[in-house]
């Protein structure tokens, strides 16, 4: 019999090698590479197509199944991001830094979900059954029909699911499960993926919708292996900053509903209250136009919002110019410098660059480059853009503007808000925005002649 060959697997990318080392190859990291051991079966090495088993029933495109049944927690902006409610049987990942909050959202919807008529239980791996009542009590929960335990067990967790048949089950967090049929320590690669396909299996097979929380890198993707992603129906990360009262949760992935969908939600005293109108928020500490300030009118999902985008030009001490941003990508940044030195004459060079997305809010769409472009120039000419002006727009290497998704919802929550001018690139027909002024540019030039005027250049 052939000796089992033992597989190193790397914890945050889930790449395997043959052999240990200290670096992972595939993604850079350093100290983890871990042993994977193969999982024993009962047949050997023998194929499985020399044993018989059962015919498996097929069908074709045109059957028509009814969709699964939805159940609604009563919070707009959970409800929003799982698709219009949670769906029985499914298996949910939820990711996020830690004290986030993601122990407190899950807590109050499994009191909202358990007040609507399902039957909830919570079990926690990481705290006692006391540390969570403590919470409930802070949030004003106790009264709430969830059934509480503290486990680590996943072979008894499972029994008791069977057992209690619940609709609904969160498991906090996936990475402290062990199962005792794989031999290596809770959190390992090996023990993550056989607990999340132990959970979903289960949860197929008993009609049962599980929240799995799961840990996340300093890189900010969820720790384990990237299998675990693929295993469940919806993947969500709960983002935010620690310094801001604001919270996203954003679904990455939903078999059910939109993949690109957010909600947002305020930390309070009382826990996490849901922001119906996020746009009103992230603009209500505004003041009066300062250089590098600019409101740029996005897209979330299905849901227009507008933020504000703050950018900071000074010089800089070091030979080596400082890049810091916040809430956008920093290779975007570098292309958006890039862009504007080489094809409107304006350098950065021996300039440090900072730029911040206001309200802790990231931001991942490329209609922001004409936003961040206004905001880099305004900060660098001390120039203010007006307060009610509104500016979006994708800017290309060669330094054109290309159209946006949905620019008439741009226009509409715009003018909801107030603002009166948008600075927008061509648009091949009109929009429907009586009361605003459109002001549509071709390229980042004409945007910068047309908007800020001739200006001396410096440096």
């Amino acid at each position: 019999m052939a000796k089992d060959t033992a597989n190193f697997t790397c914890s945050d990318c889930g790449a395997t090698s043959t052999k240990w080392s200290g670096r992972c190859d595939a993604c850079g990291a350093w100290n983890t590479i871990t042993e994977d051991k193969p999982i024993a079966t009962s047949h050997g090495s023998k194929s499985l197509t020399g044993r018989r088993g059962q015919q498996i029933v097929l069908t074709d495109l045109s059957t028509l199944d009814p969709e699964p049944p939805r159940t609604e927690a009563g919070v707009g902006e959970l409800d929003r991001v799982l698709g219009g409610g949670l769906v029985k049987a499914s298996a949910l990942l939820l990711g996020g830094d830690p004290g986030i909050g993601k122990s407190t959202l899950l807590l109050q919807a499994a009191a909202r979900f358990a007040r609507n008529g399902l039957k909830v239980i919570y079990i926690s791996g990481e705290e006692s059954t006391s540390q969570v009542q403590m919470r409930a009590r802070r949030l004003g929960l106790e009264s709430s029909p969830v059934r509480l335990a503290s486990e680590t067990n996943l072979r008894d967790i499972l029994t008791t699911m069977e057992a209690e048949r619940p609709d609904l089950a969160i498991i906090d967090s996936i990475q402290t499960m062990f199962v005792d049929t794989v031999d290596s320590a809770p959190g390992s690669v090996s023990q993550v993926r056989a607990s999340a396909h132990e959970l979903t299996s289960f949860a197929k097979k008993q009609g049962i919708a599980t929240i799995m929380v799961g840990h996340v890198t300093k890189e900010g993707a969820i720790a384990g292996p990237r299998v675990v992603e693929h295993m469940v129906d919806t993947v969500l990360y709960f983002e935010g900053e620690r310094g801001h009262q604001f919270r996203i949760l954003r679904a990455v992935k939903n078999r059910f509903g939109p993949s690109d969908e957010i909600g947002v939600f305020e930390m309070t005293g009382r826990g996490l209250a849901e922001v119906k109108n996020p746009s009103a928020h992230f603009l209500s500490e505004r003041g009066a136009p300062t250089p590098g300030s600019v409101v740029f009118a996005g897209i979330e999902g299905t849901r227009p919002m507008l933020c504000e985008i703050q950018a900071l030009v000074a010089p800089s001490p070091t030979s080596q110019p400082r890049r810091s941003v916040v809430g956008w990508d920093g290779g975007r940044l570098a292309m958006i410098l890039a862009v504007l030195e080489s094809r409107c004459g304006i350098a950065f060079a021996g300039l440090d660059v900072y730029l911040n997305v206001a309200g802790g809010l990231r931001i991942t769409e490329p209609g922001a480059d004409l936003a961040v472009a206004a905001a880099l120039i305004s900060a660098r000419e001390d120039a203010a853009l007006p307060a009610d002006c509104a500016i979006f727009g994708e800017i290309s290497l060669s330094g054109g503007l290309r159209p946006v998704v949905q620019t008439e919802n741009r226009l509409k929550e715009a003018q909801k808000l107030g603002f009166s001018t948008a600075i927008l690139p061509p648009m091949p027909k009109r929009a429907a925005a009586p009361d605003m002024t459109l002001r549509q540019v071709q390229d980042v030039a004409g945007f910068v002649n047309d908007i800020f005027g001739p200006r001396e250049r410096k440096g």
